[in-house]
């Protein structure tokens, strides 16, 4: 595994993530992982950036790749990720993520992490999984949806 210093900056990564999820599902007015170029437009202004209509449409058309006039949350992470990755941590967290599949969980913890990873032969502390996980946990509840895990893993690979 990466040294403590590159899992701390693998860990920014994941918590940047994890921030455009957040960003995007408050712009998300229907909630329905979907948004327009206006709803666009607000949540480009909220991470700090003044784009114009016409930027507003050039990422919309750049990103929405089933050409639905819409960018799902996956399109939108795709669009913002794309120069990002997580070394050698996306691999296993991919690798942990099958094994949360096969378990059913909805939520996943760092214990849970960690008994994931020792049963794929990774051997990170338990206080690493849990600084993982705190990485992606967007509500500072200890824990992260399956969904989002899986969200933030598929945004990097």
């Amino acid at each position: 595994m990466a040294q403590l210093s590159s899992l701390s900056a693998e860990i920014e990564t994941l918590s940047h993530v994890s921030s455009l999820i957040e960003a995007f599902r408050a712009f998300d007015s229907d909630n329905d992982g979907k948004i327009n170029a206006q709803e666009l437009g607000g949540l480009m202004g909220s991470l700090g950036y003044s784009p114009s209509e016409q930027d507003i449409n050039t990422m919309l058309q750049e990103a929405d790749t089933n050409s639905d006039g819409l960018l799902s949350i996956s399109e939108f992470l795709d669009m913002n990720t794309k120069d990002l990755g997580l070394g050698g941590l996306e691999t296993i967290l991919k690798r942990a993520f099958q094994e949360f599949e096969f378990q059913g969980e909805d939520l996943v913890t760092g214990e849970e992490l960690y008994e994931a990873f020792g049963n794929i032969g990774i051997g990170l502390s338990q206080d690493e999984c849990q600084d993982i996980i705190a990485g992606m946990d967007g509500d500072g509840d200890g824990a992260i949806s399956i969904e989002d895990f899986q969200l933030i893993v598929n945004s990097l690979i």
